[in-house]
């Protein structure tokens, strides 16, 4: 073999010497750099062969490591006297009351989604799942954040369709509820789709299991579905840009298989019913190579594996492929010695594999054997503990500038514009996507898409005699224009949004389990991006004492050179301790409705980065609504004290597109209709005035719709708190929403374009 290069490396005085062309260019097809590879050689003392150079480009990608965002991720608000497990484990756990405790954890599977679109989104589905029940809890609900390219192109609905049944194929299967999410589309996502998925369960508190592995000699257990040669290099591929060739990539892409999924949850919950479980740990991203090290890199042991031991369905398997494998419905185990038959036959009565593939060590290695010879040897610290962090050089880009309304002039009527806000697919109903959704199985879904801001699912078993139970309040929310405008403001309102939703929904904000999606780091101006969103979030999650407890980083989505919007995902959780409390975005005949955080003085609305400004000026630019921290806790506070006092019969906040459309969307339900109100400077305006146009579809935050029956109980209260707020008129059986002196709306008629827009597209 030719020579490539022979470098001396001193380091306690071994010397080493990289000799063969082939492995440092292996190490570079499976995404290492040169200086990772030299690093690599430098630590174990060697030229690694290929399984243990497989192994390390697994651990060493952006998607197992965060070699890109650790850094900042540590700046993360991860603690509460709630928080029961943080960031670290395969989902957050926090205290809900009760002896009982919420874990969830939300992923991406953004890379395999778009090259195979079913067994992308099915497969994230599954894995995420898995997240949960390895902690022991039982998982009562699903959602999903996804993101798509324009929606005019063939290529976008085909992706669509395809995420949007694997989705539901894999949930509807494994009986697990999807009960909300968030749809968004834009051409930045034309070449690299995003899809996210969340997971919530239910453990009790004294009952949560953990990953690291505990004892030397204790036995290594290898159960659930057999191990094939898809998925090879998954984590790898998730850690790179596409190119024109990506659709080559298809044999990375993992297969799920929901019954068998099924089957390993009950399997798994049945064993930890016993006391054989000491440590258990999901076969995700980079499969046998990450459980096995990162639970040995965890109780600062080592670990020695037969892989002739583990069982295949495919002949002749190697070392590198058995290790690299991403099989799906796969788990690792530790259990206590002599517990091994006890467990086989629960394993055996769920018809899944059950094999003793090895046991724990003290040696700080992993240690691999297969056909009675040495295959891999190397120690685990430099795979985890070691493993690169990189400080990479960024710049915050903020868009400061402000739209001036006076130059912003336009020739259309409320009612058109209304019109194309709800036919953007943005602004649509989902009801498209998530009738394709099981969100009633297992019975305690309260409150699913579409019905409320927020999911609110019944804690199984909690309720007592004066009430019908505790609730889990769950949305997942980000508006990526606000956070490419400027990444601090956008963190922050993502943070903002999430808690607006779940309070809008009855219940108190809680914790926070994050997915951010974001170009290639490599480049200062993303980088940026992720630091600034990062920085914002943490502002946001301390001063709403909603900690991050869990989450995932998703970098290098990007084809050709051209990023996503960044998108960092919040997945909050709250708690609602009387699902009778819960609030409906619905409002009914006879509701008040007011604007909590907007007063009479309001007549100004914010258009920068506007769903508005996109649709009248085909752009969305200028600064982001600001955020007002201490505004928006005061707007949740004063929502929940309300709601306690049973004073409010429907809540929505104000989002995307601003007053108006958020008002006809609590009018929908029921088709109902409201004489609404203007502050008294817009009285006598014309239709096509600029400054009414931006107090119906401004999108300045910390604002919330609330429906009552008791206006003058809840203005007494509004008053004595200082809370700003505007009466927008009373619910009628009109089905008109009449904006007085300017324009009269047929609400059933803007509730056909905005329910059937997105099916439409997809026919």
């Amino acid at each position: 073999m030719k020579v490539l290069k022979k470098k001396l490396y001193e380091d306690n005085k071994y010397e080493y010497m990289v000799q063969q062309e082939s492995n440092l260019e292996t190490a570079i097809e499976m995404g290492l750099t040169q200086e990772e590879f030299n690093f690599i050689c430098k630590k174990i003392k060697k030229t690694p062969n290929k399984t243990e150079l497989g192994i390390f480009s697994a651990m060493f990608s952006e998607h197992c490591s965060y070699k890109s965002s650790k850094k900042w991720l540590k700046t993360l608000p991860t603690q509460a006297p709630h928080v029961i497990q943080g960031p670290g484990e395969n989902a957050g756990v926090i205290d809900i009351g009760d002896n009982l405790a919420a874990v969830f954890k939300i992923e991406s599977h953004n890379h395999p989604s778009f090259i195979e679109p079913y067994q992308g989104s099915a497969t994230g589905v599954g894995g995420i799942l898995r997240d949960v029940f390895t902690m022991g809890a039982r998982p009562i609900a699903l959602l999903n954040a996804i993101r798509f390219g324009s929606p005019s192109k063939p290529l976008t609905k085909h992706l669509l369709s395809g995420v949007v049944k694997g989705i539901g194929g894999y949930g509807n299967c494994i009986g697990i509820p999807t009960v909300g999410g968030e749809t968004n589309f834009d051409k930045s996502y034309d070449g690299n789709i995003l899809v996210n998925a969340m997971a919530v369960g239910i453990a009790n508190k004294d009952k949560i299991f953990y990953s690291a592995a505990t004892g030397a000699n204790n036995p290594v257990i290898y159960v659930g579905a057999k191990t094939g040669r898809d998925g090879i290099h998954g984590a790898t591929m998730a850690s790179a840009e596409f190119t024109e060739s990506s659709s080559e990539k298809r044999p990375t892409v993992q297969v799920g298989d929901p019954f068998t999924g099924k089957l390993l949850l009950e399997a798994c919950l049945e064993l930890m019913n016993t006391d054989a479980v000491l440590s258990i740990q999901d076969m995700g991203a980079a499969g046998l190579t990450s459980s096995s090290v990162e639970m040995a890199s965890k109780g600062s042991l080592g670990m020695f594996l037969d892989l002739d031991l583990v069982p295949t369905r495919e002949e002749q398997m190697t070392s590198y492929e058995i290790m690299l494998s991403e099989s799906q419905e796969r788990m690792l185990m530790i259990l206590k010695p002599g517990s091994e038959e006890k467990a086989k036959q629960i394993f055996d009565k769920w018809d899944l594999d059950f094999a003793v593939i090895g046991k724990v060590t003290e040696t700080g290695r992993l240690i691999l054997t297969k056909n009675g010879s040495e295959a891999c040897n190397i120690p685990i610290s430099p795979l985890v503990e070691n493993a690169p962090e990189y400080d990479r050089p960024y710049e915050i880009i903020k868009n400061e500038k402000f739209i001036d309304l006076n130059k912003n002039i336009v020739n259309q009527t409320i009612n058109e514009i209304l019109v194309q806000m709800f036919r953007n697919p943005n602004l649509a109903s989902k009801k498209w996507i998530w009738e394709q959704y099981d969100c009633s199985v297992m019975g305690d879904t309260i409150l699913s898409s579409g019905q409320s801001d927020a999911a609110i699912v019944r804690i199984h078993g909690s309720d007592k005699d004066d009430s019908l139970g505790k609730g889990l309040a769950i949305t997942t929310d980000c508006t990526p224009r606000y956070v490419k405008a400027n990444p601090i403001e956008g963190g922050m309102q993502a943070v903002c949004e999430a808690a607006r939703n779940i309070a809008s929904s009855g219940a108190k904000p809680l914790a926070i389990t994050n997915n951010l999606n974001f170009g290639n780091p490599e480049k200062k101006e993303i980088m940026g991006e992720i630091v600034g969103s990062i920085k914002g979030i943490s502002s946001a999650a301390a001063f709403l004492n909603t900690p991050i407890v869990s989450g995932n980083v998703s970098l290098y989505n990007e084809t050709n050179g051209n990023g996503i919007l960044p998108t960092p995902v919040i997945g909050m959780v709250g708690i609602i301790e009387n699902i009778e409390n819960s609030l409906e975005i619905n409002a009914k005949e006879g509701n008040t409705l007011l604007v909590l955080g907007q007063s009479e003085d309001f007549i100004e609305g914010w258009i920068g980065s506007s769903i508005y400004q996109e649709i009248i000026h085909d752009e969305f630019d200028g600064a982001p609504p600001p955020i007002n921290l201490q505004n928006e806790k005061a707007i949740i506070d004063i929502l929940l004290n309300l709601n306690e006092q049973k004073l409010l019969s429907a809540a929505h906040d104000i989002s995307d597109g601003g007053l108006l459309p958020n008002v006809c969307e609590m009018l929908f339900r029921n088709n109902l209709g409201l004489d609404l109100n203007l502050p008294k400077k817009l009285v006598n305006k014309s239709n096509k005035d600029i400054l009414l146009h931006s107090w119906c579809f401004g999108e300045d935050q910390g604002r919330i719709i609330v429906a009552t029956n008791e206006l003058n109980k809840v203005k007494s209260i509004l008053e004595k708190q200082e809370i700003k707020f505007f009466v927008l008129g009373t619910v009628n059986s009109s089905s008109n929403l009449n904006i007085k002196s300017v324009t009269t709306i047929s609400i059933n008629d803007i509730k056909y374009i905005y329910e059937n827009s997105l099916s439409s597209i997809m026919s």
